[in-house]
């Protein structure tokens, strides 16, 4: 791998910190989630109500362990840390003038930590949270002056961090608005047009977000970030591959912008079959021709299947879900392990767009069992993440994919943005932390901690853990 290769791990505000109302920040919708399982929905409620379940409000207490966790993570030897800005931190209602100090001291503090560490961070504007404030009093996405508002904080972060950090990502799994608006808006019950709007806006503020920070500081390097579900036919009858073709289509769907700078000929197409063309005002189109992002950002967990045919039996996944394919093992959780996916997902990726790519979320999620001695032997992840590694040189030493980094998800455990759960585990540090609220909180280097430790020491050359 290239020297500069950012080998890292990822997370998130609203999944890994904790407090929820502390030193001024406001509600965001991420507070009004509740907790869920394998076999329960997570349900948004109206605010933070009482006798609910909020998993977000105490997660991994990054908030006031900040300092520990980011030392582990330098002892492993990270080159970068993703993680995100709680948007309601800053402003905690999301339409103030003026923003919150406290909260700006706080990602002060992170990022000095980082520095002190030597890792640099990662930054994702907008992951899986917003003001609820904004939900309420503007209806979230859907209304154009909250454009004004993402553009307000966008401004006052990109100035604050100037000097603290280089890559940011705009909104993160930006193409689940396609599938489940509400994690992106916060909003229920929209009709297709209404999330084709409130995409329209996010969209354009992304574009936005992306000249302003280049007019701030021309070395930052923004990117987008899309969930990659690779899909494959189920076999060579046409109407498959063309299923898979139109599977895939809706996903493009976010990255042509993003990247090409407008609304494809066949995203304008299914606007026209369905009646969805959103509403835009003249200088749009120009706005989003400006805004294309530096790199791609993309998670990669698994591979799904499309097939035109019926009663086939389905396999779980990260809120796409698919066919279920032979050929392939799952996960706890039922999600397909497909370690060629991710070169082939890297290849289909850097063929269509010519960007550099970043693989921002790729992990392991896991009932891990602490042992008495303090000890967590993750031997399936440590095989998981071996296995992608793999293939992720492979597409870049014999492929020529240009491959920014790497960064693991959940390099802490943290709160499963699926199933709300603590249980499922995908850390390579195990924090005692239970569903019930039970636990100390101490933090335990896994096993996979010190592979991965030897893995960024050899730069990607030792996958096998030898001294």
């Amino acid at each position: 791998m290239k020297e500069n290769f950012l080998w890292g791990g990822a997370a998130a505000a609203n999944q890994i910190e904790g407090g929820w109302d502390m030193d001024g920040k406001g509600v965001s919708t991420a507070d009004c989630l509740t907790r869920g399982s394998l076999t329960k929905k997570r349900e948004y409620t109206d605010g933070v109500l009482p006798g609910y379940d909020y998993p977000s409000h105490e997660a991994s207490d990054f908030y006031h362990h900040y300092e520990e966790d980011i030392r582990l993570l330098g002892e492993m030897g990270l080159k970068c840390f993703r993680t995100s800005i709680a948007w309601t931190r800053i402003f905690p209602e999301g339409d103030e003038e003026e923003p919150n100090e406290a909260g700006l001291e706080f990602y002060d503090k992170v990022f000095e930590a980082c520095k002190n560490a030597g890792i640099e961070p990662v930054i994702t504007l907008s992951h899986f949270e917003m003001p609820y404030g904004l939900v309420k009093k503007y209806n979230s996405w859907l209304n154009r002056r909250t454009i004004e508002f993402f553009i307000r904080y966008c401004e006052t972060v990109f100035r604050r961090y100037r000097d603290k950090v280089k890559y940011w990502l705009t909104f993160n799994e930006i193409n689940f608005m396609s599938f489940h608006p509400e994690i992106g808006s916060g909003l229920r019950g929209l009709t297709q047009k209404e999330v084709y709007q409130a995409v329209h806006h996010m969209l354009l503020a992304s574009a936005r977000a992306v000249c302003l920070g280049h007019e701030i500081n021309p070395d930052f390097r923004i990117g987008m970030m899309m969930a990659y579900p690779l899909s494959y036919p189920e076999n060579c009858r046409p109407e498959n591959v063309l299923c898979q073709i139109q599977d895939m289509d809706r996903h493009y769907y976010y990255s042509d912008v993003q990247v090409r700078g407008g609304y494809s000929a066949k995203a304008r197409k299914f606007w026209e079959r369905y009646g969805l063309t959103p509403s835009m005002e003249p200088g749009d189109e120009e706005e989003l021709r400006a805004g294309c992002v530096d790199f791609i950002g993309f998670s990669y967990y698994q591979s799904n299947v499309s097939s035109v045919e019926k009663g086939k039996e389905r396999a779980a996944g990260n809120m796409t879900g698919g066919v279920k394919n032979p050929y392939l093992k799952a996960s706890q959780w039922g999600w397909q392990i497909d370690p060629v996916g991710l070169r082939i997902a890297l290849n289909t990726l850097y063929d269509r767009y010519q960007k550099p790519l970043f693989i921002v979320e790729n992990g392991l999620g896991a009932a891990d069992q602490l042992e008495k001695d303090g000890h967590v032997h993750d031997t399936y992840r440590i095989a998981y993440l071996k296995a992608h590694i793999e293939q992720l040189k492979l597409a870049v030493e014999e492929d020529g994919v240009d491959l920014i980094g790497y960064t693991p998800w959940g390099i802490i455990d943290l709160v499963s943005a699926g199933t709300g759960e603590m249980k499922k585990r995908y850390g390579l540090i195990y924090v005692d932390k239970n569903d019930d609220g039970t636990g100390t909180g101490k933090r335990y280097p896994k096993d996979s901690f010190y592979w991965y430790q030897k893995v960024i020491a050899s730069n990607g050359e030792d996958l096998d853990g030898q001294e």
